[in-house]
């Protein structure tokens, strides 16, 4: 499928998630497979993008294209700077977050909350895709079906989203109200999907390739977006990817293979963050190891841990115990 002028390989692509898609699991998850890739939300706000963690959102250095920015932020001029200072530093794509339902983002009215007012969304939109278009970048929006059960107003945005040039569309199946719980709803992207020629991504608890199946036979949608499901596991999507593409399901990686992924992946981080790398990593490590054997007790052990070599050492040898063939590979032995 296309955004805008860009070919993407597949159709399942990694949803923008704070504080884990940053530029090293994005480049895993573009060599695992993604079809495309969303960056971390930068916000707006002027002022912040010199700080050392909007800066970092902003980075692009080696990134395979169509490079996606992600912005966040209510005042439309403030959008429209964003959108020219992110193309600036590389973004090819930029996208529009009305999804995020965090409080600290909805209580600036930023992310879902803009649901609620569909004249200011519109007029962010607008003044994005006018800052964009003249540079050839195309803008997609991600939304949620409206901001509570009573309100799924979604339908009526995706129209007047289209309407003012938005190339692409995903749908997160719950209403900011819901957060993450719950279970994610299909008719709402399918009704938006009949409604308009742009393409439509499905995402909320697609965690398999069965259930990326379903959801694509039940909305008619392009593509879907996988997000939580990928904690810990880049390799998912191009799993998932690649099951769709031949109609059979491939077998999981075995362990050796997903922890020669691990490491190549914590050497990036600790390269991009330096020695605030070692703190930031225990969550990807956590979520990696999580259904692996022996795995709580190796995180606890691995979050204790100071320094980058030691970190390296340790994945190294709970990994080497794994293909040893142990059944409780960590407590190590003393």
């Amino acid at each position: 499928m296309r955004i805008g002028p860009f070919l993407v390989p597949n159709r399942v692509f990694a949803a923008p998630m704070a504080g884990v898609t940053d530029l090293p699991w994005r480049h895993m998850a573009r060599k695992l497979g993604a079809g495309h890739c969303v960056s971390e939300m930068v916000t707006s706000r002027r002022e912040l993008w010199d700080t050392l963690k909007t800066s970092r959102r902003m980075s692009h250095a080696g990134e395979p294209g169509p490079v996606t920015a992600q912005l966040v932020g209510v005042d439309p001029g403030d959008m429209a700077e964003a959108a020219r200072a992110n193309v600036a530093a590389g973004a090819q794509i930029i996208d529009i977050n009305m999804g995020c339902p965090a409080k600290k983002v909805c209580s600036r009215w930023a992310g879902s909350a803009l649901m609620q007012d569909e004249a200011q969304a519109l007029r962010i939109i607008e003044a994005v895709v006018a800052a964009a278009h003249p540079l050839g970048v195309p803008v997609t929006l991600k939304m949620r079906t409206g901001w509570c059960a009573i309100a799924r107003n979604a339908p009526r945005i995706a129209r007047a989203a289209q309407d003012a040039g938005v190339a692409m569309i995903v749908v997160h199946g719950r209403t900011r109200d819901q957060g993450y719980g719950g279970l994610a709803e299909y008719e709402t992207v399918a009704a938006i999907k009949r409604a308009l020629h742009i393409p439509v991504v499905a995402n909320g608890d697609i965690d398999s390739a069965a259930t990326a199946h379903g959801v694509l036979a039940a909305t008619g949608a392009d593509a879907v977006m996988i997000g939580r499901a990928a904690l810990g596991k880049p390799w998912l999507l191009g799993h998932i990817a690649q099951a769709l593409a031949t109609g059979a399901e491939p077998p999981p990686p075995p362990c050796w293979q997903q922890g020669l992924w691990l490491l190549e992946h914590l050497r990036a981080h600790h390269a991009f963050y330096g020695d605030a790398g070692v703190k930031t990593a225990r969550k990807h490590v956590g979520w990696a190891v999580a259904e692996l054997p022996g795995g709580a007790a190796f995180r606890a052990h691995f979050n204790q841990l100071t320094q980058a070599t030691a970190q390296i050492d340790a994945v190294t040898a709970y990994f080497d115990a794994l293909q040893d063939g142990s059944a409780t590979p960590y407590p190590l032995a003393a």
